[in-house]
């Protein structure tokens, strides 16, 4: 991610009304460019397509692509993080309705597909502010070595941290009980 130079700080509500705004996240009130790909793109469609289909005679919750954003960080109220997927249990948003804006509460799974230009330590940094923010699951999908490494608090009875290869069965847990697929079926 890069940050893109401002003389001014960016609010949520601007970050909303830029008509690129998606391509963006917002950290101490300056933009970050979000790094994207063609295959990293498509690894987060394939995804959103697998838990859809898990999700369609279910009612378990909301299902978001990369625009959705969060400003759920209690340590800076203005900071807005777009994962590439996400997913919301149901009973968790007021009325069981998706706000307009970025939701002010954290996604229940959060999915980080690493893209072209992504850094260690950037992707580090956020996954530690989903588990800080309340997120219980966190994925970090790497297409190159093609593993997805998994997340959780330091409170879980199941790790909080563990490294999934091509011969693995990703699994919902928790988040989305019942949901499962191969991990090569999301690099195929």
């Amino acid at each position: 991610m890069s940050t893109i130079a401002s003389n001014s700080h960016i609010t949520p509500e601007e970050l909303l009304d830029l008509p690129d705004g998606v391509s963006f996240e917002l950290v101490d009130g300056k933009l970050l460019e979000r790094n994207m790909g063609m295959r990293s793109s498509r690894i987060a469609a394939t995804l959103v397509g697998l838990i859809t289909a898990f999700l369609a005679n279910r009612r378990l919750g909301f299902l978001f692509g990369p625009d959705a954003g969060y400003q759920c960080f209690k340590d800076d109220p203005t900071k807005v993080r777009k994962p590439d997927v996400s997913f919301i249990k149901l009973g968790r948003l007021p009325g069981d309705k998706e706000p307009l804006g970025h939701c002010p509460i954290p996604p229940d799974l959060a999915v980080e597909v690493l893209a072209p230009g992504d850094l260690a330590y950037e992707i580090d940094q956020k996954v530690a502010e989903y588990l800080k923010a309340g997120v219980p699951l966190v994925w970090v999908v790497n297409p190159d070595a093609r593993t997805i490494r998994i997340h959780r608090p330091r409170s879980s009875t199941a790790g909080n941290v563990s490294q999934l290869t091509d011969a693995d069965t990703l699994a919902g847990e928790d988040v989305l009980p019942g949901f499962s697929c191969l991990v090569r079926d999301i690099f195929a």
